[in-house]
């Protein structure tokens, strides 16, 4: 079978909501020799973009989200245990995870959480539907440690709290202690300008390098 060809099958697993084939075509993957790496960025995370893709348009409804998302954390349960052996020793910094109040989408949200631990990170995950006072309690926790606060909101309704976050960061004199990165379908660059974050990225694996490069910075 082709490179190609194994990605597309990863993708429509998690498109068709394959939950019970997810995991033994990720097996079936990695015996043939292929990365968790390539595995999730170029196969996995493709069918969860398409599905989020589809969500946002109104094309797919919450079910089917969290089916796409259990044959998803299916895939994952094979891969995570390999994606920790990987880990370097030395941890690049501290990320906060979160999805913003008032959203539960948590598939792009866990997706960049394994990705971020597979890159050194280590990984505070504090779920979905997080209150923004949480968050900075969580931060105020952790001062003083390299730090990250990686946020994501699907809705253009949850997006909104993240202005709240980076106001309550300033207001508690936490700002500079800690690097700020918010995703998801409705971020924009100009959106991250204009509230006061470092940094947002197209996917979960973009994430990552962008993480990676801010905590150089």
């Amino acid at each position: 079978m082709g490179k190609q060809e194994m990605y597309d099958k990863l993708r429509d697993a998690i498109v068709n909501q394959d939950i019970n084939g997810a995991g033994p075509l990720v097996q079936e993957a990695l015996d043939a020799g292929f990365t968790p790496f390539e595995i999730i960025n170029d196969g996995l995370s493709v069918g969860m973009k398409i599905i989020g893709d589809k969500f946002e348009a109104a094309e797919v409804y919450l079910p089917q989200i969290m089916m796409s998302a259990k044959a998803m954390k299916a895939a994952m349960e094979i891969l995570d245990p390999i994606l920790a052996e990987d880990e370097t020793s030395e941890s690049v910094g501290t990320c906060i995870k979160f999805v913003q109040e008032g959203d539960i989408h948590d598939i792009g949200h866990r997706l960049v959480a394994t990705m971020l631990g597979a890159n050194g990170f280590t990984v505070i995950d504090m779920g979905v539907d997080v209150p923004n006072d949480k968050v900075i309690e969580e931060v105020a926790a952790h001062k003083g440690e390299k730090l990250m606060l990686s946020g994501s909101a699907l809705m253009t309704t949850s997006m909104l709290g993240q202005k709240d976050v980076m106001r309550l960061l300033e207001e508690e004199g936490l700002r500079d202690s800690v690097k700020v990165m918010f995703g998801g379908a409705p971020v924009t660059d100009s959106w991250i300008k204009e509230i006061g974050a470092d940094a947002t990225a197209e996917n979960a694996a973009e994430a990552a390098n962008v993480a990676l490069e801010l905590m150089k910075k």
